[in-house]
């Protein structure tokens, strides 16, 4: 759709995600028009979803820079963490994050793109162009898409061809740091049956983070990416196929780590080693980066959607294949010490298919049910490297001596203390799931819904033997003299009941009942037993395996529209009972095992409101309120209870944004003016709160200015981070010779030209 009239409403057709908005009268107000998307497989008003939804279109991605999938958070009540690099495991919903990076288990949020499911640590992270529309919803979605998502789900849809016209669109974006930001697409018409659309989409910017141990090194957080699409549509009167080709090569930066400079740990550290000094300027950094740093990334995606209409039903098929190889560096200890650099070699494909019935008749009872199947395979080599002497001078602490010094004749290694460990994955499941709905009166409908999933995976975990004279000494503990094989599986019944209420046209208010889960896993770096030993057999020990976990999840909700539909209100409030969250904790030589935390509580409320004030000024503003109960934590907190009643961690209490959005005529066209800004309340990086790892509150704010022609173009400039300040993506503790520090430094305050024609 290309919006060539008054940009009245912009706010409202931006967060939506199909939005039908016209000019209204000069002296009144027109109300907001209905908001269409598909949450739950029928195209219906955002209002009549009783779900936790919010909705963005392509329009308001583009207009704010969302440039992948985890920058919706920041738009999203009740969804934070977002980071500069291809990992998910910094994404929360409601309190609840992927804690474990290692490939054995599965994300918590489920990230979807035109349905098809996108996996996991870097191959799920792709970047945001000729986007249609995205949805994130929040709470377990087991009965919307072929795979779980016990915490919530991010789903995004590219443009489809249209039969409407050839047309298409190029926007410019130039910004310091020599910034290049180009996306593409043209829309070709063959006949009344087939269309294809292609799209393409380069961005790349020099870097902000300096490095002092190298002054040498390019400045770091800096983006080359390169992407295209390819889709093909067919329809005919019962019939619509679409065919989805993708591809991306994604060059970035690794996460950048900096010493909070506080704790006990830093203490032990500095006083070994130091002094050890950090840049003053807040965004830099001091890391040795014996590996090296990068976040690269191939992908190959290719979708087949076909959908069949059978008059009584729409029957859909969704087919899906994914390839990726990755390589990622980074220097994990935030020190110019060489404690503990990592890198991650990885490669993998991914299959799935699924059907879906959905009901299309307008009796009281609604109805569809689905079976899906999927297969993945993945290989991965991990990479721990730290200097021989560090590990000496600092495990015989407060002598300070060498490896030379404590054991005579030590032979230094040219790699250093390098452990390594290989990880192969095969993994396949299946689920089917049905959802019914009954009007039981104009104003109460009631829906059941059941699904059934089965996982199996089966895991190989190699441990390299280490050529230093310490052995497996810091990272993993042991080698083994082969792959070690492990084989689990798992399977759960989930429900969803949920109750709706119409009181009048303009309002809804619902309830729901959900169980989630997602399934266990093993753990990439650990073995059970937790043997510290070299050259371990798979009749000592088996790869680490932990139990899934599971959620009862409680939600109350309300929608509706206020002021002759000018305001638009949402508001829902939930309460969580998890149990066994999947963690990672210490092992016991210094590894890191996956287990099973006992149980979580967590509630909250959530709230967004909509406000035309007038046909040229208007609002939108998010906000989210969380907090939550660990117990039963002993496996995180030294096998005590210490820490039972805390919340959990890298959650702030209070998130939000704001948008707020002028425009005026202005020859043939309008000027436009834009103030945005999103933000949140302190954190911290584990449950006790402790002051070496407090992440503190920040506001984020940016200013747009622009002119949008009738004629099919626009220019607009900005300022992002309007008061150049400095935070951070998260916050860790400190523990042992690991200080506590902060990652992913903001990027500086940024001035830049975006322009786009439209033809």
């Amino acid at each position: 759709m290309r919006f060539t009239l008054s940009r009245r409403g912009l706010l409202a057709r931006s967060i939506s995600a199909i939005t039908l908005v016209h000019a209204g009268a000069a002296l009144a107000v027109s109300p907001i028009e209905e908001i269409v998307v598909t949450a739950q497989k029928r195209v219906e008003s955002i209002q009549d979803v009783p779900l936790a939804v919010t909705a963005f279109s392509g329009d308001f991605i583009a207009d704010r820079h969302l440039n992948d999938i985890k920058d919706l958070v920041l738009y999203t009540p009740g969804v934070t963490g977002d980071s500069h690099d291809s990992f998910i495991d910094t994404l929360s919903i409601r309190g609840i994050i992927t804690n474990d990076f290692g490939v054995g288990g599965d994300p918590s949020i489920g990230v979807f793109k035109n349905n098809l499911y996108q996996g996991r640590n870097g191959v799920v992270v792709t970047s945001l162009y000729d986007i249609e529309r995205a949805e994130v919803l929040r709470g377990p979605q087991g009965f919307l898409y072929g795979r779980n998502s016990i915490a919530g789900a991010i789903s995004v849809f590219t443009t489809r061809p249209s039969f409407d016209e050839v047309d298409g669109y190029v926007n410019v974006d130039i910004a310091q740091r020599n910034h290049v930001f180009v996306d593409a697409a043209a829309n070709i018409v063959m006949n009344d049956h087939l269309a294809f659309r292609v799209a393409g989409y380069h961005a790349e910017e020099d870097g902000y983070s300096q490095n002092a141990y190298d002054p040498s090194q390019n400045d770091l957080v800096a983006p080359d990416r390169n992407a295209g699409r390819f889709s093909a549509r067919y329809q005919n009167d019962k019939t619509e196929v679409n065919l989805m080709l993708e591809y991306e090569d994604r060059k970035q930066s690794g996460s950048i780590y900096r010493a909070t400079e506080k704790g006990s740990s830093w203490a032990a550290v500095d006083d070994t080693f130091g002094p050890i000094t950090m840049p003053s300027d807040d965004i830099d950094i001091n890391s040795d980066m014996s590996l090296g740093e990068k976040d690269n990334g191939k992908i190959f995606s290719a979708g087949l959607h076909v959908d069949q209409d059978l008059g009584f039903a729409m029957f859909n098929s969704q087919t899906g294949y994914r390839h990726h190889d990755y390589h990622y560096a980074e220097d994990f200890d935030a020190t110019p010490i060489a404690i503990n650099a990592y890198a991650q070699k990885q490669n993998g494909e991914y299959f799935e298919q699924e059907f879906r019935l959905i009901s299309q008749t307008d009796s009281k009872l609604s109805w569809y049910a689905g079976v899906s199947y999927y297969q993945e395979e993945i290989n991965v080599l991990f990479s721990q490297q730290g200097d021989e002497d560090v590990m000496c001078m600092y495990y015989v602490y407060p002598y300070g001596e060498t490896c030379a010094q404590v054991y005579p004749g030590f032979t230094y290694d040219p790699q250093g203390l390098l452990e390594q460990n290989s990880v192969k994955g095969k993994y396949w499941g299946w689920a089917v799931y049905a959802d019914l709905t009954y009007a039981i009166t104009p104003k109460i409908d009631v829906s059941f819904g059941l699904r059934y999933t089965y996982d199996d995976k089966n895991f190989k975990l190699f441990a390299w033997p280490v050529t230093s004279e310490l052995g497996p000494f810091f990272a993993m503990g042991f080698t083994t003299a082969g792959y070690l094989d492990g084989d689990e599986s798992w399977d759960e019944v989930t429900p969803r009941a949920l109750v709706e209420y119409h009181p009048s046209d303009d309002w809804m208010v619902y309830g729901s009942i959900t169980r989630g889960y997602k399934s266990g896993g093993f753990g990439s770096f650990a073995i059970s037993p937790d043997l510290l030993q070299t050259d371990v057999t798979n009749q000592e020990a088996n790869p680490d395996d932990y139990d899934p976990e599971t959620v009862w999840s409680y939600e109350l909700g309300a929608k509706g529209d206020l002021l002759d539909g000018t305001m638009r209100v949402g508001l829902n409030a939930y309460w969580y009972d998890y149990k066994d969250l999947q963690v990672n904790v210490q092992g016991a030589g210094g590894g890191i095992l996956v287990d099973n935390v006992g149980q979580v509580d967590g509630w909250g409320f959530e709230g967004t409101l909509q406000y035309v004030i007038t046909d040229n000024l208007e609002i939108l503003v998010n906000a989210a309120w969380a907090d939550s109960s660990v117990n039963d934590a002993g496996p995180i907190c030294d096998d005590t209870n210490v820490c039972d009643g805390e919340p959990l961690p890298q959650v702030p209490e209070w998130s939000g944004s704001a948008v707020a959005n002028l425009s005026f005529p202005m020859r043939d066209g309008e000027i436009i003016l834009t103030a945005e800004g999103y933000g949140q309340t302190k954190t911290y990086g584990g449950l006790l709160q402790n002051p070496e790892g407090q992440n503190d509150a920040y506001v984020d704010l940016a200013l747009r200015a622009g002119y949008q022609a009738n004629r099919g173009w626009s220019a607009t400039a900005y300022i992002e981070n309007v008061t150049d300040n400095t935070h951070y993506d998260g916050v860790a503790d400190g523990s042992g010779i690991l200080v506590a520090h902060y990652f992913g430094p903001s990027r500086p305050r940024t001035y830049g030209l975006r322009m786009t024609w439209n033809f």
